[in-house]
């Protein structure tokens, strides 16, 4: 009775404080698989004008040969050339198509480059999810006007293919479209992270995770979900002196409901309290203040302390299929360099993203007072991120590179990679290549991440 009352106080919520943003029917034509002008997940199926970026043909569909489940993903393009090369001494003659934080890291490190190969469209997802993304285009709403509190009338699939007309709406709308991008309903993984110093040196903590979506679960509602978007565990197995720390989360669809919950386990103490203060700029997890929390995934949390804009779309040089990177061959030593991930592991192509332009609303704070995200049309996925100090100063340049993980099928990061640009400091998250390869057929419950079971999985 508890949760059917939970429910409905959650649905009139929502149905109260919906600003409508849904697509007419007319309109929502427009998304398909094939044959239409917009792709389901709301981006441009044809090319560019001059052929650098060819049309959307359903990405990858098929694992290439020789590949089983539980594999590090094999590199469909194995055999591509790159094209050009951006380095230090070249990059202002490609400056329209690349961010200020790219164009930061030439200026700093002479040596860094971008290694350019052909555009290959390779985002896919799961038949399923177009077909509730189609459907959500003409019943999401955006919770709480440009505030993006959360959403309402969706399942499954991305809320908002088609964007809204006005930019402070479509804003928060492109970054919902981030944080509900398809994940698979359960994964476990490794998120081994790197804090690397200026002159090279690092230690590597060895992270342990557990997601569970049940918002991804065919026919589930948001009644059915009670507000959860995510349920995330997260256990620090090595170094010894940060072993046995455990983070537990639930991240939730509207924060105007409930605010994202979280609780932390201390093997010292041998106790679980909450912890409000994970979220927002407080740090990330053994990140030696090289990320804030709201960094993890390019950016999660609530929408509340900032205010987002749709300033255009563009096209960038931005890190795509890092299958090299992401391949069990590829040690985690030869990764690591002063300054930033070997470029030579690295790849970067031509693709349209959709630029955001957040900005700390009056009376609120954060480390960060303005951000720039640039999120991928085919996947929503935020691939690049410039973020700025308290006097709007470039400060860090946040990168993603990723890849088609083709047996769900899903386009998500492989690394996650944080520069400092004044201390020339850096960190590397997702260093999973010596590791197990994410296990999507992963089986797990919502028990398992009651703060009830946190003291007994610390103790385990």
């Amino acid at each position: 009775m508890k949760t059917a009352g939970l429910a409905i106080v959650i649905a009139t919520a929502l149905m109260a404080n919906a600003a409508v943003a849904k697509v007419s029917a007319e309109e929502a034509k427009k998304l398909g698989v094939t044959g239409t002008p917009l792709t389901p997940m709301g981006a441009e199926r044809a090319g560019n004008a001059d052929g650098t970026i060819p049309a959307w043909t359903g990405g990858i569909t098929q694992p290439p040969a020789g590949y089983k489940v539980g594999m590090h993903h094999l590199d469909p393009y194995a055999a591509d050339k790159p094209l050009f090369t951006i380095t230090a001494q070249n990059y202002k003659e490609y400056g329209d198509k690349l961010s200020v934080g790219q164009q930061a890291m030439f200026a700093k490190y002479p040596e860094w480059k971008m290694i350019v190969y052909p555009t290959r469209r390779s985002a896919s997802n799961p038949q399923r999810t177009y077909e509730m993304t189609i459907k959500n285009a003409t019943t999401g709403e955006l919770v709480g006007g440009e505030k993006g509190d959360g959403v309402s009338n969706v399942a499954e699939g991305i809320p908002f293919p088609i964007l809204s007309s006005d930019p402070l709406i479509a804003g928060p709308q492109a970054i919902w479209n981030h944080k509900l991008k398809y994940k698979g309903v359960s994964a476990r993984r490794w998120s081994t992270q790197a804090p690397v110093t200026a002159s090279g040196k690092y230690v590597l903590v060895k992270i342990k995770e557990e997601l569970l979506g049940l918002y991804y679960r065919q026919g589930a509602t948001l009644e059915e979900i009670n507000n959860v978007l995510i349920y995330f565990f997260q256990e620090v197995i090595s170094p010894p002196r940060l072993a046995g720390q455990i983070l537990l989360v639930h991240e939730t669809l509207n924060s105007e409901i409930g605010p994202r919950q979280a609780w932390v386990y201390n093997p010292g103490q041998r106790r679980v309290r909450r912890a409000p203060n994970i979220a927002y700029d407080n740090p990330g997890t053994a990140a030696d203040n090289l990320r804030t929390t709201d960094m993890t995934d390019m950016f999660n949390g609530s929408l509340d302390r900032f205010q987002y804009k749709l300033v255009g779309k563009r096209e960038m040089y931005v890190p795509y299929n890092s299958y090299k990177a992401h391949s069990s061959d590829t040690k985690v030593e030869d990764l690591l360099k002063p300054g930033y991930v070997d470029p030579d592991y690295l790849r970067y192509e031509l693709h349209r993203v959709y630029v955001v332009e957040a900005t700390l609303r009056p009376g609120q704070r954060h480390i960060n007072p303005r951000r720039t995200f640039y999120l991928d049309e085919d996947s929503w996925q935020i691939l690049t991120t410039d973020h700025y100090d308290a006097q709007l100063e470039l400060w860090r340049y946040s990168e993603a590179p990723s890849v088609n993980y083709y047996d769900v099928p899903v386009f998500w990061s492989t690394l996650e990679d944080h520069h400092d640009l004044k201390s020339g400091r850096y960190i590397s998250v997702g260093l999973d290549n010596q590791d197990e390869m994410y296990d999507f057929s992963f089986q797990t419950t919502p028990a398992m991440f009651s703060p009830q079971s946190l003291r007994q999985r610390g103790i385990q």
